[in-house]
């Protein structure tokens, strides 16, 4: 770590942190924000070259909706890790075009989330014939999760759910073949380092 600024929420303007980042020389710049800032911090990167002149910026949070409000000669070559891509397979895409066809938009990681975890909380009520929870939550757990937001993902007891995580870089203008066509995988990072091994963070939930 060379080094850390911190700016406040709802900024807009975030050229002396940027130069100072630049002037670092730091090979990885790291956007600690999200929504708005994020993308008025990406958008300035842009227009002072960072990713011209050789250094990463990587956003610790970012949606597909952000990239898209971006625009990809804005966002080009940005990381991140991400649970979800709409594009990854046939199940994603098929998916996805039901979500597009009612919002206008393609699914941010987010949303693909909630409607994994809420079907598989339904059809763990359907299987343990009860809506109780300490029943419906052993049948969570019990169940592999396997749909088109996680392949062989497993509810642990503390809550977090294991499952692939994406390393992924926004594609230049020319490497895009279409609208929302945004993302490059870069690696799969399985679940079991992705997240923090049970136990380490002191949940109650964890029975020693």
């Amino acid at each position: 770590m060379l080094g850390g600024v911190r700016h406040p929420l709802n900024n807009a303007d975030f050229s002396s942190y940027l130069l100072q980042a630049q002037a670092s020389g730091a090979k990885v710049i790291a956007l600690a924000n999200a929504g708005g800032d994020m993308i008025n911090a990406t958008k300035q990167a842009s227009e002072f070259g960072l990713s011209r002149g050789g250094q990463t910026l990587v956003s610790l949070l970012a949606f597909i909706t952000d990239i898209h409000t971006l625009g990809l000669a804005a966002a080009q070559g940005l990381r991140f890790v991400t649970g979800f891509y709409w594009d990854r397979d046939n199940d994603t895409r098929a998916w996805s075009k039901r979500f597009f066809d009612r919002h206008g938009r393609m699914p941010t990681a987010a949303q693909a989330s909630v409607y994994s975890a809420i079907r598989h909380y339904l059809w763990a009520i359907e299987a343990a014939g009860t809506d109780a929870a300490l029943p419906v939550m052993a049948k969570m757990r019990e169940i592999r999760i396997d749909d088109f937001y996680a392949r062989g993902g497993t509810l642990r007891e503390d809550g977090r759910l294991l499952h692939d995580m994406y390393f992924v870089q926004v594609k230049t203008p020319a490497e895009s073949t279409g609208p929302w066509d945004y993302y490059k995988v870069l690696a799969t990072i399985p679940g079991e380092q992705a997240f923090r091994p049970a136990g380490e963070d002191g949940c109650p939930l964890i029975r020693r």
